[in-house]
């Protein structure tokens, strides 16, 4: 009962983080903290995932593995035990009698002493958020807490995809449109090249430690991405939508180099560049949880429609179509179609 009324308490806590919200970084951080008191763990990755795709990108990562970071991520994506992208809400490894199915385990993380991995996804009927690992060394995580730990998926899931509405401000005028950006990886996801600008960039995604060259996280997971299509563990396409800054939104695609080599012995390109309007525009609806109708509507309001070309087009009166814009610019804290398409298509 004790740890009944503990989990509770902890419970209550998150939600009013999730309701406080923030961006997404300082968000993740301070539920790490909570849910750190609450079950414990011993180290973590918990990132962000394009809602399409669920590519993982912007990760905030506390892990024993860093040196062997792209070996790491490459087995994450090929690991099908508990992947993320089958998982409802919480996963333990700990629930399978035989770790060594998870490749991940196998492979890596057994040599670094992990005995058990809770696994939380992060995802509505508007796509799919985030995931987080938590990481244990010396016991594994009991059914208690991996009940508390599936209560506070809902409230979580909801502030991080509000987060990531929030970054869709205006963009100023002058501000830089970067790319095409590309790193060159090997086939183990070990740099080789990349554009002089990269570096710049990589910086602002995954901020380094004082004095440390950045690291491509994010270029690593797009890229493990393409592996996991190739092996077959995952169909969704090799590419991520990631936020950089002050409304500045990315789109991140592997590809293999060349056609001489069989496919696993050709290097993987990633490039890096301003998502388009149309790449923006999806991800914007999703965020701010707009029904199907009212996606397709503002989709149509992009291709330059007008009130009454969208009703002919979609068979509703136009005063269905104005029910449908004021339901849209409640949701996204605008106050007219000029605003909406300004902050959705980001020009």
């Amino acid at each position: 009962m004790a740890g009944s009324a503990v989990f509770a308490r902890s419970h209550e806590r998150v939600v009013r983080l999730c309701e406080t919200g923030g961006d997404s970084r300082n968000l993740r951080l301070r539920l790490l903290d909570e849910l750190r008191a609450a079950v414990g763990f011993d180290a973590h990755a918990f990132l962000l995932t394009d809602p399409e795709t669920s590519v993982g990108c912007s990760p905030i990562a506390d892990i024993p593995c860093l040196p062997e970071l792209p070996r790491a991520i490459r087995l994450k994506y090929l690991t099908d035990v508990n992947r993320w992208t089958a998982v409802k809400d919480v996963a333990l490894l700990s629930a399978h009698q035989d770790r060594s199915r998870s490749l991940l385990w196998r492979e890596l993380l057994h040599d670094y002493g992990v005995r058990d991995i809770a696994s939380m996804v992060f995802k509505d009927r508007f796509g799919c958020w985030g995931f987080l690992d938590l990481w244990r060394t010396e016991r594994d995580f009991n059914r208690a807490e991996a009940s508390y730990l599936a209560h506070v998926t809902e409230p979580m899931t909801t502030a991080l995809r509000r987060s990531q509405a929030q970054t869709f401000v205006v963009r100023p005028p002058e501000a830089a449109h970067p790319g095409p950006l590309v790193l060159l990886l090997s086939p183990g996801l070990r740099v080789l090249a990349q554009t002089p600008e990269t570096h710049a960039y990589l910086s602002v995604l995954v901020p380094p430690e004082h004095g440390r060259p950045p690291v491509p996280a994010s270029a690593y997971n797009v890229a493990a991405q393409l592996l996991a299509v190739e092996a077959g563990v995952d169909t969704n396409p090799p590419r991520a939508r990631v936020h950089l800054a002050d409304g500045l939104w990315l789109t991140l695609r592997a590809a293999r180099i060349g056609d001489a080599d069989p496919p696993d012995r050709r290097d993987i390109a990633v490039t890096i560049e301003e998502a388009a309007p149309t790449e923006r525009l999806a991800v914007f609806t999703r965020a701010f949880g707009l029904t199907a109708r009212e996606r397709d509507l503002v989709g149509r309001l992009a291709k330059g429609g007008d009130s009454h070309t969208v009703a002919r087009q979609v068979f509703v009166s136009e005063h269905t179509v104005q029910d449908h814009l004021k339901s849209i610019f409640a949701k996204t804290s605008t106050n007219n179609r000029r605003m909406l398409l300004t902050r959705a298509l980001g020009a």
